[in-house]
């Protein structure tokens, strides 16, 4: 009678708090609680300790701070995640990127400089030059 949703399809849209459409342009700093999926165009601030989706027809000028960030559209500006920072596909970055986890699927274009951070319950990225490791090419 009674089921527990499985991981799957915790992610189906039916799930989102607000739905920014393409046809959405916002400027200041935006607030949520829940899981925001962002179609639109959006310039300023954005900070949450949850989940921001920035699907393929997004364009984000801002510093993003939120849990989980997925990205699918582009961003110009930092991205800070709290637990995980995903940039799929058909992302378009330039900013630097932080979380304690970052995942990068190929054909992303991402034009700045990651970072992976010690997770921390308050959700603030550790500032320690040791978690900085430079990659031989």
């Amino acid at each position: 009678m009674f089921r527990r949703k499985s991981a799957k399809a915790a992610g189906k849209s039916s799930d989102l708090s607000a739905y920014i459409d393409e046809a959405s342009e916002i400027e200041g700093k935006y607030t949520f609680s829940g899981t925001v999926m962002l179609n639109g165009r959006f310039k300023g601030e954005i900070d949450s300790k949850d989940t921001l989706i920035i699907g393929e027809k997004g364009v984000v000028h801002a510093t993003v701070r939120a849990g989980v960030v997925l990205v699918n559209g582009e961003v110009v500006g930092n991205v800070f995640g709290h637990e995980r920072v995903e940039l799929r596909g058909t992302a378009r970055v330039t900013g630097d990127v932080e979380a304690p986890v970052i995942v990068v699927e190929e054909g992303v274009h991402f034009d700045g400089h990651c970072r992976m951070t010690r997770g921390r319950p308050d959700g603030v990225g550790v500032d320690i030059d040791d978690n900085v490791v430079s990659l031989k090419r």
